[in-house]
């Protein structure tokens, strides 16, 4: 019996734009994360796990999009491939199925390490350019993007109960943006100029 092939994206924020992953490509089901892949905690690719089953066959644009991590990477393919699903990064033309060679498995290491280095080389200059600005008074810190009418939605969910974790999902952001507003909110409150 064939599986199902079972499509993965993640772009690292819900304004980047995830038609470039998987283009032309035939999958029954998509699963979709608008966070970053440093970690194993995304709501959908936990989803994804949870559905995934024998004889499926799982294709992820490129190894970073599954994980920024080498050690999760590993472990992530490692699982798949023990519960019998096939496991294809487009770009690089991998493709685990658990009857790998051990080549295969160092290859997958050695280009994982690449993009985990590539990502810290990456926040290094990210890093630079921003303290650069901030010396020359150019950096103004992260734009805020929802409105005023969302903001006052959020501090109405919360003001009802409603839990930060929910109310983040709900509008696709981490809790931690919920918190930025959070505060943003408190000193516009105190006449406190963001």
């Amino acid at each position: 019996m064939n599986g199902h092939r079972i499509g993965y994206i993640r772009v690292s924020s819900i304004d980047q734009c995830i038609d470039r992953q998987l283009v032309g490509i035939q999958v029954d089901k998509k699963f979709i994360d608008k966070s970053s892949g440093k970690d194993r905690d995304r709501e959908d690719f936990n989803k994804m796990m949870a559905y995934l089953r024998t004889g499926d066959h799982l294709l992820v644009h490129s190894m970073d999009r599954l994980s920024r991590n080498l050690m999760d990477l590993r472990n992530i393919v490692e699982e798949l491939v023990k519960r019998n699903v096939k496991v294809e990064f487009i770009k690089e033309g991998l493709i685990f199925t658990g009857e790998d060679s051990p080549m295969s498995m160092l290859t997958l290491s050695l280009l994982g390490a690449f993009s985990e280095f590539e990502r810290s080389l990456i926040k290094e200059r990210q890093r630079e350019g921003i303290d650069i600005a901030k010396k020359k008074g150019l950096f103004k810190g992260k734009k805020f993007f929802l409105n005023q009418e969302e903001v006052n939605d959020i501090l109405n969910r919360i003001a009802a109960g409603q839990s930060k974790a929910s109310i983040a999902r709900f509008y696709n952001l981490s809790t931690a943006c919920i918190y930025q507003y959070l505060k943003r909110e408190k000193l516009k409150m105190q006449n406190i100029k963001v």
